[in-house]
């Protein structure tokens, strides 16, 4: 059975059971199984490779001691063992500081849970996984390609959905920031870990030639993620991408730090991410960050701590709506430190149905060095391809839907760009003199021509007029025809 049609199966004995409801509650079943899976998987492999290796799963509780066994444990045994021993006890693992993978394991079932009520379903479940060997190679590439489909999955779960950025967005992103193997990379509000996969791709691909080369990668990678279920989504993923060492995706807000905390050690070279946004944090997190950029509106405090954590000539690329740019108030000083701290050279405008069924508000990416005022910003424009009248669940954004930009952004330097129907600039000053306004429409788009106001109401009245006299000519004819 190949491993598409073996997630299918599991899939589909899933919703035979009552206790699992809905799309979000089962990719979470899915994911604490599969965790364990890829990690026994991955500890046989270590303990081959490395003298003295001990898994951080004790004995009694590693996938191949209870779940290998096809006629293992099954029914109430199997529950009770997964309810009262399993979760228990992977909750309270002791864990040391950083490159400990028990607190890898801690932190994904810290909050997880069993939604299963039928011990036979979960015995069946467990024997389909047991069906894919995560140290082969191929299967295990090729279940990185389901395991992105059941991620995606999540944009029709209701609010899971903000915990998915489409890959075409998160790989135009990294294809654009470019970051090499050694270059601390930090999404402090990773989600699922897509923008972590792309740029794995990416160096891989371009970069990583030695192991010594993806021992640099992997070291230099930086997480947060504050809810469970994209957490033990992400350090799963990490886990299926190759990772020794998840424990870099840390379970914590990263808003919930007080911003004048954050120092020289906790620089990073870059920042891609997309925040979450039209949220609103808890009572107290704004308290963290300085008066003047003190709100509860999430994206806002994401946009101040990012300019503060880049290293000189750090770049970032990051995912904001269309209230980023307009907004007053707190937005407006965000703006203005953003373009006195940094260099907003690009700002590509999406169309609002990039984010459906999630979100259908305009959303924008904005890339950005810190260390040089700003004094240009070039705007770009991604227009839905013809013949289609929007991205949507059968019809996605795609990569080769930005090669357009790629061919217009003039390398890595940016050198040779010029205005276009959808590409325009414009300088500080003139942002500056709107009010910081970065709501700039496409000049070179001719509006469509609606006509006068004035003459528009005057025909509006005139139709409503012989709407009435009709509408009277009409009563009469009734009235005359009835009396008959």
């Amino acid at each position: 059975m190949s491993v598409r049609n073996t997630v299918k199966s599991i899939q589909d004995i899933m919703r035979q059971d009552v206790g699992v409801d809905g799309d979000a509650q089962r990719i979470s079943q899915l994911c604490w199984m599969f965790f364990l899976k890829i990690i026994d998987d991955q500890d046989q492999q270590l303990e081959l490779l490395q003298d003295g290796y001990r898994s951080p799963i004790p004995k009694k509780l590693q996938w191949r001691t209870w779940a290998a066994n096809p006629e293992g444990i099954t029914g109430d045994e199997l529950l009770t063992f997964v309810n009262e021993n399993l979760f228990p006890k992977l909750k309270e693992l002791p864990a040391s500081g950083p490159g400990d993978r028990r607190r890898v394991v801690r932190d994904v079932f810290e909050d997880a849970y069993n939604y299963m009520k039928s011990g036979q379903l979960m015995r069946q479940v467990v024997n389909k996984i047991n069906q894919v060997d995560f140290n082969n190679l191929a299967e295990r590439q090729h279940f990185g390609d389901i395991y992105e489909q059941v991620l995606n999955d999540l944009q029709s779960a209701g609010n899971a959905g903000e915990y998915y950025t489409p890959r075409a967005v998160t790989a135009f992103m990294v294809d654009r920031i470019d970051p090499t193997p050694g270059e601390i990379l930090l999404d402090p509000a990773c989600g699922t870990g897509g923008f972590l996969t792309c740029a794995l791709r990416h160096m891989r691909e371009r970069y990583v030639k030695k192991v010594k080369d993806e021992q640099k990668m992997q070291a230099a990678l930086r997480a947060v993620e504050k809810k469970q279920l994209p957490h033990m989504l992400c350090v799963t993923n990490m886990l299926l991408h190759g990772i020794e060492d998840a424990s870099f995706v840390r379970h914590d807000n990263t808003l919930a730090r007080p911003y004048i905390s954050y120092t020289q050690s906790d620089r990073v070279d870059i920042v891609v991410t997309n925040p979450p946004f039209g949220g609103r944090e808890e009572d107290g997190i704004e308290s963290n960050f300085p008066k003047h950029f003190q709100t509860r509106e999430t994206a806002d405090l994401f946009l101040a701590l990012i300019i503060r954590l880049l290293k000189p000539h750090g770049r970032a690329a990051v995912v904001l709506p269309d209230g980023s740019l307009f907004g007053e108030g707190v937005k407006t000083r965000l703006k203005e430190h953003l373009l006195e701290e940094c260099n907003l050279h690009t700002i590509v405008r999406l169309p609002n149905s990039v984010f459906k069924p999630y979100a259908s508000i305009g959303t924008n990416l904005l890339f950005f060095e810190k260390g040089e005022p700003t004094k240009t910003i070039w705007f770009y424009e991604h227009r839905v391809p013809d013949g289609q009248k929007a991205y949507s669940m059968t019809k996605p954004i795609r990569v080769e839907h930005f090669q357009p930009c790629v061919d217009w952004w003039g390398g890595p330097e940016r050198k040779g760009r010029k205005e276009t129907e959808v590409a325009w600039k414009v300088t500080a000053a003139e942002v500056k003199a709107r009010g910081y306004n970065l709501d700039f429409k496409n000049p070179h788009t001719v509006e469509d021509d609606h006509g006068d106001p004035e003459e528009l109401l005057a025909k509006l009245e005139k139709a409503e007029e012989e709407t009435g006299s009709l509408r009277d000519q009409l009563k009469a004819i009734l009235a005359e025809a009835l009396l008959r």
